[in-house]
C-alpha cells in the first residue's frame, strides 16, 4: 500500500494514470459496457462503484482546464429516463477536487462508444446504474516557478 492512495486504485490504475499526458481521456465504465470491444487497453475494477474511483483519481490528476467540457457522461437514449442522483454523485466528487469544472457533457451512445475507442484506457467497474458511464481528460499541473 502507499501512503495517500486510495485503496480502489489498483497499481496498473496508477500506472495508467501515470502514463495518461494532458488531453488524454479514461472511461470509467459501467458494468454493462461493452469495454473489451471499444479499447484495446481495459482494466478490470469490478466490485469497485464509480464514485469511489473519483475520489481516488481526482486526487491523483486534474481536469483539462482548456477544453469546454474535461468531463463526459452517456447521454439516454430517446425514450429513457435518467437517475439524477448518478449525476449528482459524481458531481459530488468532482466538485470536492476541482469546483471550477464546467457542467458535465452529454454524449450520445454511439458516439461516446467512438470517444471510448479512442480512450487512453477503459476501466470496467462493479457500477449497475443505467447510463452511469464517466469519461474524464486529464490535465496539465501548473508549472511553479521558483
Amino acid at each position: 500500500m502507499l501512503i495517500g492512495i486510495a485503496k480502489c486504485i489498483s497499481p496498473e490504475l496508477l500506472s495508467v494514470l501515470h502514463r495518461m499526458g494532458h488531453g488524454d481521456e479514461i472511461v470509467l465504465a459501467d458494468a454493462f459496457f461493452p469495454g473489451e470491444s471499444c479499447n484495446n487497453k481495459v482494466l478490470r475494477a469490478d466490485g469497485i462503484e464509480i464514485p469511489d474511483l473519483l475520489e481516488g483519481i481526482l486526487a491523483l490528476i486534474n481536469l483539462d482546464a482548456y477544453v469546454p467540457a474535461p468531463v463526459a457522461m452517456m447521454a439516454p437514449t430517446l425514450g429513457d429516463a435518467l437517475d439524477p442522483s448518478v449525476e449528482a454523485s459524481y458531481r459530488k466528487r468532482i466538485d470536492r477536487f476541482w469546483p471550477d469544472t464546467p457542467p458535465i457533457e452529454r454524449v450520445e451512445r454511439f458516439a461516446f462508444y467512438e470517444r471510448a475507442k479512442k480512450a487512453f484506457a477503459v476501466v470496467m467497474t462493479g457500477t449497475t446504474s443505467k447510463y452511469g458511464n464517466i469519461i474524464l481528460k486529464k490535465g496539465v499541473i501548473p508549472v511553479i516557478a521558483r
